[in-house]
């Protein structure tokens, strides 16, 4: 997707889409737009669904809640956000969010830099597969991108919010 300077409105449902799950990336302005200072990707959460725990090495990452509520935990500390609230997610400090409401919820993500949106469109294409995914697969390609899973949160997190990874 590109912008059109003469046309830079980026029409609500509008915008390139993948699915990992139960999580959506729809491409709202590319890293072209910003002279790659930047991306912004809205996230469509449905609700049960837990964002595998991850530490990103080069990017920040900050989100705006759109709709909904998202639980988060930024290093050792948890947090709801709610509609009109922001999260700050440097890098180097590992984070998960999910929904563990009976409602949708949809985060609005600036990507700082940018690069990491490729990341989306490379594991959708994996997960488009079917079948059970390939997690060799999966962790190489975080690892490109300077991305570790943290897994170990997994089990606390699903037994305390009722949530699975990314809804499997």
């Amino acid at each position: 997707m590109t912008i059109d300077v003469l046309h830079p409105v980026v029409e609500a449902g509008k915008g390139e889409r993948v699915r990992l799950g139960g999580i959506g990336v729809n491409y709202k302005v590319p890293a072209e737009a910003t002279g790659g200072g930047f991306a912004i990707v809205e996230h469509p959460v449905e609700p049960g669904v837990l964002v595998p725990p991850h530490v990103h090495t080069r990017e920040d990452e900050f989100s705006f809640v759109i709709e909904g509520e998202v639980g988060v935990r930024i290093g050792d500390h948890v947090f709801t956000a709610r509609t009109g609230d922001y999260v700050v997610k440097p890098r180097d400090v590992p984070h998960t969010f999910w929904n563990s409401g009976p409602a949708h919820a949809r985060l609005l993500e600036i990507l700082s830099p940018p690069q990491f949106g490729q990341y989306f469109r490379e594991m959708a294409a994996i997960l488009a597969e079917g079948g059970e995914p390939d997690f060799e697969r999966i962790a190489s390609l975080a690892g490109r991108y300077g991305v570790t899973f943290l897994m170990d949160w997994v089990p606390e997190l699903s037994s305390t919010y009722g949530v699975t990874v990314l809804g499997r």
